[in-house]
């Protein structure tokens, strides 16, 4: 649980008055990265003995994964009933991400469902948005949800999370002016502080083309194809219904950020619900098994041994983001084969389920 490990010393930084950003723990010296809002959260995770927290975030991770499963059925349409719904948990502990998340004390099951709890919210409801901004501030990526609730015309929702996320900010920078200062004028701009972005755990579009260019800095095709992935996915998110928006965008995320590891790719839960929803089992089946296989962790991968795959690890090495790309992709497809009329993508937004 070496992440639970930083967020605790995070936490401990801001209880003691000592350098955020200053310190490093586990025998990976490994820093904190998220913005200062993120810290004042994790101080409660110092009034724990350490077993007692690790027992914590072990129980509260597969109990946000029961919440996600039931989350996801509503977002597919499926009527969350507890013993499927329990079953469906004890299978999802085996999805790699899922795994990853409990063994490493991570946090991204609560940010998913945070923000699948918003994002499938009737529009116009008061609020809306409000969480989004919240899971921004902790963990900047699901600012891209912003964005999109304003590519679909939703204003108040977008202005919403904008301004709660601002909220996050500020409050930061008044409870920690200093930390706020450097994070958001030096902190924010060191990708490498988080990581190598080059090594197999990396499942982000950069960690793809830097294993398959053989260099730990792809540089310029990085940056050019980012910026076209990002520009796909948000195009295809918004004229797609708005089942599929949400994915497409959520994957769109993963896929730009400099480093996505394989532990954020939680949100393979709720597009196995959807595929179960729309009755494509076998294409759910073949999902699953795509994020039960772990093939990046058979690849040789210690040292550097990332950068030197031949060219038929490649794929084995990055399946996520090969993965999110076909989505993006088969998406691109739906929404150009079957456009929607504003009547039913209005009602395809309101997402009201049992």
């Amino acid at each position: 649980m070496a992440d639970a490990l930083v967020y605790r010393a995070e936490g401990a930084a801001v209880a003691n008055g000592t350098d955020l950003y200053g310190f490093t723990v586990t025998p990976w010296h490994l820093p904190a990265t998220y913005p200062p809002f993120a810290a004042l959260l994790f101080v409660p995770a110092t009034w724990l003995p350490l077993p007692a927290l690790k027992v914590a975030f072990a129980v509260g991770n597969a109990v946000l994964l029961a919440l996600l499963v039931r989350l996801s059925c509503r977002f597919a349409g499926i009527a969350p009933r507890i013993a499927p719904v329990l079953a469906a948990t004890a299978v999802g502990l085996w999805l790699e991400p899922v795994f990853q998340t409990l063994l490493f004390g991570q946090i991204n099951l609560a940010l998913a469902c945070l923000l699948l709890w918003d994002l499938t919210r009737p529009p116009g409801t008061l609020g809306k948005g409000v969480a989004v901004g919240v899971a921004a501030g902790i963990k900047l990526t699901p600012a891209i949800f912003i964005f999109y609730a304003l590519l679909r015309g939703r204003r108040r929702e977008a202005a919403t999370g904008a301004a709660a996320f601002a909220a996050t900010v500020l409050l930061g920078a008044l409870v920690l002016p200093g930390a706020s200062v450097e994070f958001w004028t030096r902190r924010l701009y060191e990708t490498d502080r988080v990581g190598k972005a080059w090594i197999v755990d990396n499942q982000s579009l950069q960690g793809l083309l830097a294993r398959l260019l053989h260099t730990p800095a792809p540089g310029a095709v990085w940056w050019v194809a980012a910026v076209a992935v990002a520009v796909a996915g948000l195009w295809t998110a918004r004229r797609t219904d708005e089942r599929w928006g949400v994915l497409v965008v959520a994957v769109t995320a993963l896929l730009v950020s400099p480093i996505s590891w394989s532990h954020h790719w939680v949100w393979c839960v709720p597009l196995l619900a959807l595929l179960l929803g729309e009755g494509r089992v076998r294409i759910a089946v073949a999902v699953a098994v795509v994020f039960t296989a772990r093939t990046l962790w058979l690849v040789p991968h210690q040292g550097a041994l990332d950068l030197h795959l031949p060219w038929w690890q490649q794929p084995l090495a990055s399946p996520y983001p090969l993965f999110g790309l076909a989505v993006i992709g088969c998406a691109a497809v739906r929404a150009r084969a079957q456009p929607m009329s504003p009547a039913s993508r209005s009602s395809a937004s309101t997402m009201r389920y049992a």
